[in-house]
């Protein structure tokens, strides 16, 4: 009978466990790069220290400190994708409904974890692979933005269509650097209400 190389251990599979380690690291990795600061810092030590654990379990997950980098920001723009558009699907009908429910959960998740907001957001925080991560989520939320004006208002894929959804989803994106950073003076709730106006004011095109 042949048997696994990974062994269950204290009854968690030692898969189970890589897993759990992995997470570990991405949470330190969100730690270290979401940190307050002019220039925050990921190292292969400091997300060891900070998660606890050897150096040699970092490694049977990452390649190396971009990989986690990598691994850290998709995490982070995937949970923000899932949760705004389960978000809007639970919303009541009705575009506004639906408008503010998504804009809704966007802000309040990068304002209540500032780790988030800032590793999305932040301008100090910036390299070549952030770089090349940020330009993909853009292309992501535009898609999905493209997707849900094309269902609720029963319309086609036009480049129309994605011109807007990329012109709102880098407008946003620029809001709410400047709101994280500051610049921008105004408290979330207006913020919110402010955002909602605007969507549904470029969103008038579509149904028209």
């Amino acid at each position: 009978m042949s048997t696994s190389p990974l062994r269950v251990y204290g009854g968690v599979q030692g898969d189970d466990r890589q897993a759990e380690r992995r997470a570990q690291f991405i949470e330190a990795g969100l730690d270290l790069l979401g940190a307050p600061g002019d220039s925050p810092t990921l190292t292969v030590r400091g997300a060891c220290q900070r998660a606890g654990l050897a150096t040699r379990y970092f490694y049977e997950s990452f390649a190396d400190r971009d990989a986690l980098a990598a691994a850290v920001y998709d995490h982070v723009v995937d949970d923000l994708a899932t949760t705004t558009l389960d978000a809007v699907t639970a919303a009541a009908p009705g575009e506004r409904a639906k408008v503010r429910a998504g804009l809704e959960n966007i802000v309040r998740t990068i304002a209540h974890d500032p780790r988030r907001g800032r590793l999305l957001f932040s301008i100090s925080l910036s390299s070549p692979l952030l770089a090349q991560r940020r330009l993909d989520s853009s292309r992501l939320f535009a898609a999905l933005l493209g997707g849900q004006a094309k269902d609720f208002y029963g319309i086609t894929g036009t480049p129309h269509l994605e011109l807007t959804t990329h012109f709102i989803v880098g407008g946003l994106a620029q809001a709410l650097t400047a709101w994280l950073d500051g610049t921008l003076d105004v408290d979330e709730p207006r913020l919110i209400d402010h955002c909602t106006e605007i969507f549904l004011a470029i969103a008038a095109g579509f149904a028209a």
